[in-house]
Order: C-alpha cells, then structure tokens, then sequence
C-alpha cells in the first residue's frame, strides 16, 4: 500500500482524530479489504505518528463495526456484513418516510428544499458526474429531507445509519447509470413533496432506496474483487 503521512501533527486529541479520518477513508476506498492484517506499529509507522493516537483511532473504528482485534495475530478488517447492511438500509427506509409524512403535512415548504430544488432540478447539460461529489450530494439530499422534518431525534439516528453505510454506498455512484438514475429519481422524490403527494413521495422513496441497496452489494462485491486481484503476489 502508497505510504500516507500524516504531518504537521496537531495536538493529541486532534491527532487520534486525524488518523481516524485517514484510516477511514482508506477502508472506504477500499484500499483495506476484508481479512487484511496490520499491525498498531506498522500503521504509525507509515502515517509518522505515536503508536497512541493510532491505538484511538483503531478502536473507535472496532466500535463502529469496521475492524477487530485479536490478542495473538492484532488488527484486522472485518468481512462486510451484508444482512447488517440490509438492516441498516431498512431502517433508513423507515427513518426517511416517517420524515417524508411529516414534510407533505406541512403547509409551507421549509427553506432547505430550496437548496435541494438548485441541486437536484437542474436540465441534463448542468448535472454533475464526479462519483465523489455525487455521493456527498446524495447523502445531503436524504439527510435535507430528514433534517427538515424537525425531529431532532430521527435525524440524529439517521446520521448515525449514513455514517454506518458509507463505505458501500458512495460506490453507487461509479457507474454513470447509476448517476443518471440518481438524479431523475431525486428529482421525482422531491417534486411529489412539495407538491403534497405523500404516497406518491413514499412510494418514490422507499424504491430508490431499495435500488440503491441492491446495486450496492453487486457492486460492492465487484469493487472487493478488483481489489484482491490488485494486490501484489508473495
């Protein structure tokens, strides 16, 4: 694997948590994959900093479901749980529609749809396709309409389930299908909102979302491939 530095080092709280973004990013671009073995010396080696900070930044990513540790052979990435992933994407599911029922009960539009409507309502020739900037995009279009729900409780679990998916749902947007199919379903979600058309909006939702799951794990599965066949033979 390219060696990462880390530089510049901040204080120690600030360090652990500049690890932990860095070693998170990595495992989401898959350049760590299912079964990979490291050790805390080797990791804070390569990244330029104290074995301390990386200890931190390792065990918060075990509690977040991405890696393990066992006594005798250290760290390791844990395999992807697709039934825990299919948990979690349902209850995304019912986490966004009870935030939907609640935006076509309103009777004015909160102002974040605005946002959402310069986004996402644009013609074909100003859509955007950089796989990154989309899946970031995406993610806000869901957490916008949580967010302005006005349950403070709802979008803080549902910040929680986006955080915990994360790693294979930005690869959703790899493929220029993919994109394209993004934005047009967005763009019908969204208008059945302001328009007031709650089962319409749902039905919408709950079908983009279970697509998007779907593709996920063929192209998770795909990405994981790749990604063994790119590393160098012993």
């Amino acid at each position: 694997m390219t060696a990462t530095k880390i530089t510049d080092p901040p204080a120690r709280a600030n360090l652990a948590e500049q690890v932990y973004a860095t070693l998170k990013a990595e495992l989401h671009d898959f350049r760590w994959v299912p079964g990979d073995r490291f050790s805390e010396g080797e990791l804070g080696q390569r990244l330029g900093v104290s074995r301390t900070p990386v200890r931190e930044a390792l065990f918060r990513l075990r509690n977040e479901g991405f890696l393990e540790v066992e006594s005798k052979s250290g760290w390791y990435v844990r395999p992807i749980d697709f039934n825990r992933l299919d948990q979690l994407y349902d209850l995304r599911i019912v986490l966004e529609l009870a935030s939907v029922d609640r935006l076509v009960a309103r009777r004015d539009d909160p102002p974040a749809l605005e946002a959402l409507k310069a986004v996402w309502l644009v013609p074909v020739a100003e859509r955007l396709d950089d796989a990154r900037t989309v899946g970031a995009l995406d993610e806000a279009f869901h957490a916008t309409l949580v967010d302005a729900a006005g349950n403070a409780e709802i979008a803080r679990v549902h910040q929680d389930v986006t955080e915990r998916i994360r790693i294979v749902r930005r690869l959703d947007f790899t493929r220029p299908d993919r994109i394209e199919a993004t934005y047009a379903e967005h763009g019908k979600i969204l208008r059945a909102v302001i328009q007031r058309k709650g089962d319409q909006a749902r039905l919408l939702l709950k079908s983009h979302i279970d697509q998007s799951k779907t593709e996920v794990r063929k192209i998770t599965l795909h990405t994981l491939h790749e990604a063994r066949q790119r590393e160098p033979k012993a």
